[in-house]
């Protein structure tokens, strides 16, 4: 499995930004689409979630708003648009497939980094102020 994060830029604050990611491979998506990120000298953290199959969406609480995350089964994509963009959201963003067992396993575990099997290569986000 081969996942492409591509989408990310420079923007300024108060701007959008559409992340997109494409799998590719066998099973590409098997149960969950996640989106990471990382600021410099940060780990890594939980942005927004979802499930292939259902279409159901969690973010972290500082996206909660700000943030749509969307997928298209068919073209095994997956999207994450950010409106309203503050410096603090600059960092490297990654995006993830997870394998869960069922959806009361993903939804206890969907922020866990090690849950996540495939990873994309990640993309920058700078927001400047």
């Amino acid at each position: 499995v081969q996942l492409q994060a591509s989408g990310g830029g420079l923007v300024q604050a108060g701007g959008s930004l559409r992340l997109s990611c494409a799998a590719s491979g066998r099973a590409a998506v098997t149960y969950s689409m996640g989106w990471f990120r990382q600021a410099p000298g940060k780990e890594r953290e939980f942005v927004a979630a979802i499930t292939w199959r259902s279409g159901s969406r969690v973010y972290a609480e500082y996206a909660k708003g700000r943030s749509t995350i969307s997928r298209d089964n068919s073209r095994s994509k997956g999207d994450l648009l950010m409106n309203s963009l503050k410096p603090e959201d600059t960092g490297v963003y990654y995006c993830a497939t997870g394998s869960f067992s069922n959806d009361f396993d993903w939804t206890r575990d969907y922020t866990n980094t090690r849950r996540y099997n495939y990873w994309g290569q990640g993309t920058q986000v700078t927001v400047s102020s």
